[in-house]
């Protein structure tokens, strides 16, 4: 049986995307922006002390009693980051991708998607949970873009 789920969220920002690529590269700004509790650095690998995180670095985010890691497969300036799971307990073969584009009109469009693996039973739970857990994540950054004044 194949459980592998999507997501797929958007969400647009006043903000520049040089703002919101500064945000996406420095894994020290998501607890700030995100729904993410806190950088977990002694279980990080290869971040970047200027914030500015490059492709193998493996982040550690904490959220409740949970620690997941993301290693990032992908940078491309301004454009793209993408990143796929080092450790999860809930999910396997997870790998995402956050993308960004000037908006009509003015300020990013920020379109953050992903596919994943479940246990046997779980995806039914996990399919409407991670979609609004990850619009959350998007709007977040689209809202606190907004209150930075520069990369």
């Amino acid at each position: 049986m194949n459980n592998r789920q999507r997501y797929d969220v958007t969400a647009r920002s006043k903000a520049p995307a040089s703002v919101i690529w500064a945000l996406l590269l420095d894994a020290a700004s998501w607890p700030v922006w995100s729904c993410v509790d806190s950088l977990e650095r002694e279980r990080s690998v290869g971040l970047d002390p200027e914030g500015r995180d490059g492709v193998g670095a493996v982040r550690a985010f904490r959220t409740g009693r949970m620690v997941t890691g993301e290693r990032l497969t992908m940078v491309e300036p301004e454009k793209r980051l993408a990143y796929e799971d080092a450790f999860n307990p809930m999910m396997r073969d997870y790998q995402a991708a956050i993308e960004i584009e000037p908006a009509p009109g003015e300020g990013t469009s920020i379109h953050w998607y992903g596919a994943y693996s479940t246990r046997w039973g779980l995806g039914w739970h996990m399919r409407p949970y991670l979609q609004r857990y990850m619009q959350k994540m998007a709007d977040g950054l689209a809202s606190h873009a907004e209150t930075v004044t520069k990369p």
